[in-house]
């Protein structure tokens, strides 16, 4: 996995955006806008991936620190770029081309940071804010049925969505955020246990 996962980040990682193209497809595109292309539930993948990675990964691992600096990294560069709003919109770096904010990404990237914030990976008082506006925005899209709304459909790459539009993986995003946010309420963000 530390194989794949690291030949994988010299193929897609761009140093100067802090992100993840999609796939090579990507790399050298750029948006109406002339920003490069990255697209929002993409890192969401990756920052959810790393917190996964991290979780299970021995302490004494050759590649911890490296997966450490990258998850921090990342999370500097998504603080920067979150919307007023408290979300992200599908395409990161050019919020105009879609300019309306999509649920998935914004709540992977909610579930990495209050679980940075929780393991003592991420400062609380630096990165704190970030996941209330982000939990409060996200939480202002579920709709009376309890539908997560403006989630970009299946794709692979910043596109238009409809406020109103669901998918089952928003929801289960979602439910990380919450896990991560509740911990962070619970716990104060003291630092996890490991099991």
């Amino acid at each position: 996995m530390d194989r794949e996962w690291w030949t994988t980040y010299a193929a897609l990682w761009d140093d100067e955006a802090g992100l993840f193209y999609r796939d090579k497809r990507f790399i050298g595109r750029r948006t109406p806008n002339g920003q490069k292309v990255f697209w929002s539930r993409g890192n969401g993948w990756v920052f959810g991936g790393i917190v996964r990675v991290l979780q299970y990964l021995p302490d004494d691992h050759p590649s911890r620190s490296r997966y450490i600096a990258l998850f921090r990294r990342m999370a500097d560069t998504l603080v920067a770029i979150q919307g007023a709003d408290g979300l992200w919109r599908p395409s990161l770096l050019d919020p105009q081309q879609v300019d309306i904010p999509e649920t998935s990404g914004s709540a992977f990237f909610t579930y990495g940071l209050a679980w940075g914030i929780n393991s003592g990976l991420l400062d609380r008082e630096t990165y704190l804010p970030a996941v209330q506006r982000s939990w409060s925005a996200l939480v202002g899209k579920v709709d009376a049925a309890g539908r997560l709304t403006h989630v970009q459909q299946i794709g692979d790459a910043p596109e238009a969505l409809r406020p109103e539009q669901t998918e089952v993986y928003g929801s289960g995003a979602f439910l990380l955020a919450g896990s991560e946010v509740y911990r962070l309420a619970l716990l104060g963000g003291a630092r996890e246990t490991r099991l």
